[in-house]
């Protein structure tokens, strides 16, 4: 088992985390769970950088559950809320930065790729099991927004993940290579993205650098439509900001949607036999990319979830407009049924259910 490390070793090893015993995240503290890091490599040899969170007083074997996203985000942001909240009501879990990002290693920085990172989520997997208070056989996964789909992905090759939750989710191959709602499906458009890319790769390799982006932006346009308000809502003001996020501050280098472009994330999405559940809000501009995945899957053992009035990133930290009515519409088993949401926008009741009926 590999164990926590002390701020030292983390520092020599690399993985550059920030002191332990401060409170670095965009939500508060919870009394009723112990928080500790932890590093682990990927089969990539990439140390990759994790906060676990373990429910108070509790002994033996665990159900766990790791957690990654947004894409773009670090685990202080929504990754982290999630599994603190999990770990609230008694599971063991981890949020991770992916490779490239936040403080998990590799060069160069503020690269993504569907390979690597589904071998990400199959990395936290294998240090949960080497963990001796976790149950091997009980071990779920949770993707949010563009790690969704990658979730979705993981649980597609890696048979020891046992239940998997999609939030919010996005295809980050679909939009990629396609544009939003899939304006840019053509040879043609897609040509020009993988030229204007190559592009920057000549420049990025003269220069010796790698040229950015760019996250959210610092001032809206006028025209902004309304999903990248929504996302400077979150990513640029008190509620979501963090130095070490992409989308807080100079996003993803420019040419790592290459290989994004050039490949499926759920071409094996229907060979799913465990358990999974796509969770989006009613008003997410993001929600065909959950309902279309939920149609490629089989069996009783799937759940789609909507959220009434939410939009895609009311589900990153439960902020809606719509959090009086806590509501969450549900799809169980093809059927349809209407019950409490839990905590705000996220429906943590449903969330949870849904991992202890899957995960005993």
């Amino acid at each position: 088992m590999m164990k926590e490390l002390t701020i030292a070793a983390l520092v020599a090893g690399g993985a550059g985390l920030a002191n332990a015993d401060s409170w670095d995240k965009t939500f508060p503290m919870s009394e009723k769970v112990e928080h500790c890091k932890t590093t682990f490599k990927n089969r990539f040899g990439i140390t990759l950088a994790a906060d676990v969170y373990k429910p108070k007083g509790t002994m033996g074997r665990l159900v766990a559950i790791a957690v990654s996203g947004p894409f773009g985000a670090v685990k202080e942001q929504s990754s982290g809320l999630y599994a603190q909240t999990l770990a609230e009501r008694g599971f063991l879990t981890i949020a991770f930065d992916p490779s490239y990002t936040g403080e998990s290693s590799g060069e160069p920085r503020y690269v993504a790729s569907p390979d690597i990172n589904t071998e990400d989520f199959q990395a936290a997997v294998d240090y949960l099991i080497s963990r001796d208070d976790v149950d091997a056989d009980k071990i779920g996964i949770l993707g949010i927004c563009g790690w969704g789909g990658l979730a979705i992905n993981a649980a597609a090759v890696d048979t020891r993940v046992k239940a998997t939750v999609a939030s919010t989710m996005y295809d980050m191959t679909r939009v990629t290579a396609n544009g939003y709602f899939d304006k840019e499906d053509s040879a043609a458009a897609r040509k020009a993205k993988k030229e204007a890319m190559n592009a920057q790769r000549n420049k990025d390799f003269k220069s010796g650098t790698y040229e950015l982006g760019g996250g959210v932006p610092d001032k809206l346009p006028d025209d902004a439509p309304q999903f990248v308000k929504d996302y400077y809502g979150y990513y640029k003001t008190p509620r979501g900001y963090h130095v070490r996020s992409l989308n807080s501050n100079g996003g993803w280098n420019k040419t790592s949607a290459l290989s994004f472009i050039n490949a499926k994330l759920l071409a094996y999405a229907g060979e799913i036999e465990s358990a999974v559940m796509v969770l989006h809000g009613e008003k997410a501009h993001s929600r065909y990319f959950g309902e279309d995945a939920f149609k490629m899957l089989k069996g009783e053992n799937k759940e789609l979830v909507i959220v009434p009035g939410a939009s895609h990133c009311d589900l990153y930290d439960g902020i809606t407009a719509e959090r009086s009515e806590g509501r969450a519409e549900r799809g169980d088993s093809r059927g349809a049924s209407r019950e409490p949401s839990g905590k705000g926008a996220i429906p943590f009741d449903r969330i949870e259910a849904f991992y202890r009926k899957h995960l005993k």
